[in-house]
């Protein structure tokens, strides 16, 4: 099996999981739809990619990280619809659809996302047949570490406080460690977690998803300036039509492919202790080469 093959069956398995997570459940108003309108909503899937591979370097079984692949997916998909309601990013497309707001208005929207992040915790913490409870609770603090105050909560809120100011680099990488960062380093590190790593492992894991999450944000803006809407699946120059300091109006376009470039030869470095790193390797060349 190539490892695009791997990819496309890791992420045809959280399609599948997603898509029937909610049967059987009681209708509540538009509720469960908006829900599920932004979870099946496609995408690349790359956090829980990044925890069943982590899971699976480690020696783990990916079966049974399943479920907590999801709750990732699920805590994203929570980010991204509050992200684009008016009071934040204002924006009308994600993933070449209209945004959750549009279709069933703000306040479905924000009661969607706020039921999809606690969904998150909720799936994570059922009990899994092969994981220990310690293990779960255990994967379920880093998951909870990344969301709040201390990661994307409080990435989101340096980001709106930044619009219409001239920021620093070093201030551009504080907010894109808390907002982007963190949750692709949680997803990385929970999978090792549910695979028995220790702290070694933990740490090299980590310092992978540290410098991806970087490179994968940089990109990200790279594409902003020079990516194809119809590709990208959502508005190009969004970030200069709202006043972002970014890190291409920092360091320009030709710096900002070296850096990326340099931060994916750390996350290959990072893995070198791991007896076969080749699919993290493979995955951090390709989101360097990403057109969306």
């Amino acid at each position: 099996m190539t490892f695009e093959e791997r990819m496309e069956e890791d992420r045809q398995a959280v399609e599948d999981w997603l898509r029937h997570c909610f049967d059987g459940r009681a209708s509540r108003a538009d509720l469960y739809d908006a829900m599920r309108y932004s979870l099946v909503a496609g995408g690349k899937r790359l956090r829980p990619i990044l925890l069943l591979e982590s899971c699976r370097m480690c020696g783990g079984d990916v079966l049974r990280a399943l479920p907590f692949a999801c709750g990732v997916e699920m805590l994203h998909t929570y980010s991204l619809i509050h992200d684009d309601l008016p009071c934040m990013d204002d924006d009308d497309l994600r993933r070449g659809r209209p945004t959750n707001h549009k279709v069933f208005g703000e306040a479905t929207a924000v009661l969607a996302g706020d039921a999809l992040l606690t969904a998150a915790f909720e799936t994570v913490l059922e009990p899994v047949e092969g994981v220990s409870p310690a293990q779960a609770l255990s994967a379920a603090s880093c998951l909870a570490k990344a969301a709040g105050a201390a990661g994307m909560a409080g990435g989101q809120a340096l980001d709106i406080a930044g619009e219409g100011y001239a920021l620093s680099l070093a201030e551009v990488e504080e907010l894109q460690a808390l907002k982007t960062g963190a949750l692709i380093c949680a997803a990385a590190e929970m999978g090792c977690i549910l695979a028995g790593g220790g702290a070694e492992e933990r740490a090299a894991v980590r310092q992978y998803a540290q410098c991806l999450g970087l490179a994968f944000q940089i990109r990200d803006d790279m594409l902003d300036v020079e990516g194809e809407e119809t590709v990208l699946g959502k508005p190009i120059g969004s970030d200069a039509e709202n006043e972002k300091t970014t890190f291409v109006t920092l360091k320009g376009l030709d710096d900002c492919r070296e850096r990326v470039a340099e931060l994916t030869r750390g996350a290959k470095e990072a893995l070198s202790g791991f007896e076969d790193p080749g699919f993290l390797c493979w995955l951090a060349d390709a989101l360097e080469a990403r057109k969306n």
